[in-house]
């Protein structure tokens, strides 16, 4: 299993659009098998930032997601709407266990 914590900050002209072109892509995203969640969540105090909670159940699927033709449409879609580029953090499950997801 493969955690990845990505933090997007968003120009704030930006921030509905970026809101509509990610939930559509995580929309996509949990139906793949490798997938076991795709979060979509934004700061409250600062409503520009935004982490992507990607649960991957393989080290392979990470790599298969960024195949995909929604992935690469999300990905052209949104680079202009950020103010910097993205940044994953990669972590791995302590608890619970892998198989309770």
């Amino acid at each position: 299993m493969q955690i990845v914590h990505v933090h997007v900050n968003v120009k704030p002209e930006f921030v509905e659009f970026f809101k509509q072109a990610t939930i559509e892509n995580a929309r996509v995203s949990v139906k793949e098998a490798g997938i076991a969640r795709f979060d979509v969540i934004q700061q409250t105090d600062d409503p520009t930032k935004f982490i992507l909670v990607e649960i991957y159940k393989t080290a392979q699927a990470p790599a298969a997601h960024k195949e995909t033709a929604h992935y690469a449409r999300w990905r052209d879609t949104v680079v202009e709407m950020m103010a910097e580029p993205r940044q994953g953090v990669k972590y791995v499950n302590v608890f619970p266990d892998d198989a309770s997801w």
